[in-house]
């Protein structure tokens, strides 16, 4: 059984937390201006960002940086309000997650050679914390060992969203038995070939969680980025520089850029998660989360409840508009009321609802993106 983690452990271990991205399929609650991150979905009364920020602290305390774009640094200081500013790194512009976490790593490796990262998505709904806990454990020893750790989740269905970790042999590392060696990384598949995956065992969700040194990360990016490492740790060696600098780092995605060829070099393991993990895709994995309204049967209800009412009608409504939303009779029904815009669909095509995004900047109503 997983325990609590001693944080005494973990001392060379930084969390790093990349804010970023629009949440597209969550549209109207998500926008540019407003992304999923900054929202409370789960009905917790912490948005993810915070929620994230709680599951780390047990294990890092203040050692937390945040990388998030120019567009939502207030946001985020005003939800975090203990992160340093130091901890708090800002991008012009959107690259992609490859120099949002190369830059965090060109900052510790400054404050420290020998510092652990862990990158953790800020808009992610993780469960048991304990077993999340001793997942990381595991994975900051395999990162000691010079290797790049991913944290992959047992697949509950054949997905086509996600990528998948191809798992093969046991790597010894001592104190953590779970750590596997990563025979491939593979993109996100169809549907016969995610089922065969999913029957065959020998697979897991690659949820983005990467953990690894810093000075390594940089040294495996380097193998085929060579500028883009010579460009972030100019930006770590004079922040007031990162305008200048920033705009001449490739775009790319870590797993691109980092993952897929480590996996290929035999660089990357894989500690296979225990706990229980959603990344809050649409609408239809918005309201797995929910539970069923009291006051609603059938009804997942996201925010008050007295401006509902349902009259034989299944499926999540959020009614944010400040007016009452009426559903009857609609089986898996999804009504998202805000003060300026409505969106009325059903779970099954609640993946299209980021085509809604595209056709409304073809529209020219950026205003409402």
């Amino acid at each position: 059984m997983p325990h609590a983690v001693d944080a005494a452990e973990l001392v060379d271990f930084t969390a790093v937390i990349p804010a970023g991205g629009s949440g597209t399929r969550l549209w109207p609650l998500s926008r540019a201006s407003s992304p999923k991150f900054l929202h409370d979905l789960t009905g917790s009364g912490r948005s993810l960002l915070q929620s994230t920020v709680d599951r780390l602290e047990p294990l890092v305390g203040s050692r937390v940086l945040v990388v998030t774009g120019s567009r939502h640094a207030d946001a985020v200081r005003a939800q975090l309000p203990s992160l340093s500013e130091d901890n708090l790194l800002v991008e012009p512009s959107p690259r992609g997650s490859m120099p949002a976490i190369g830059l965090a790593a060109a900052v510790l490796e400054r404050r420290d050679p020998h510092a652990v990262l862990g990158s953790f998505a800020a808009d992610h709904v993780i469960g048991d914390a304990d077993a999340f806990g001793e997942t990381v454990r595991q994975a900051v020893a395999a990162a000691r060992q010079g290797v790049l750790v991913t944290i992959g989740i047992t697949p509950t269905y054949p997905a086509t969203g996600f990528g998948y970790v191809r798992v093969g042999d046991p790597r010894p590392v001592t104190g953590a038995p779970a750590v596997r060696r990563v025979r491939t990384f593979v993109e996100k598949p169809d549907a016969e070939h995610a089922s065969s995956y999913v029957e065959s065992g020998d697979y897991l969700w690659n949820a983005g969680m990467f953990v690894v040194r810093a000075a390594d990360l940089l040294e495996l990016l380097g193998a085929h980025h060579p500028q883009m490492v010579r460009l972030l740790r100019e930006i770590a060696a004079a922040p007031a520089r990162i305008d200048e600098l920033w705009p001449s780092l490739t775009k790319i995605a870590i797993d691109h850029a980092v993952a897929e060829p480590a996996a290929a070099a035999g660089r990357v393991a894989v500690v296979p998660a225990s706990f229980s993990w959603d990344d809050v895709g649409d609408f239809a994995s918005l309201a797995s989360l929910l539970a069923e309204s009291h006051d609603h049967p059938g009804m997942r209800v996201l925010g008050e409840g007295r401006f509902v009412v349902n009259e034989g009608s299944t499926g999540v409504v959020a009614a944010h508009g400040g007016r009452t939303v009426v559903t009857l009779g609609i089986p898996d029904v999804v009504v998202i009321d805000t003060p300026d815009a409505l969106l009325v669909t059903t779970r099954e095509h609640c993946q299209d609802v980021k085509s809604v995004v595209s056709a409304l900047q073809r529209l020219g109503r950026e205003d409402l993106t």
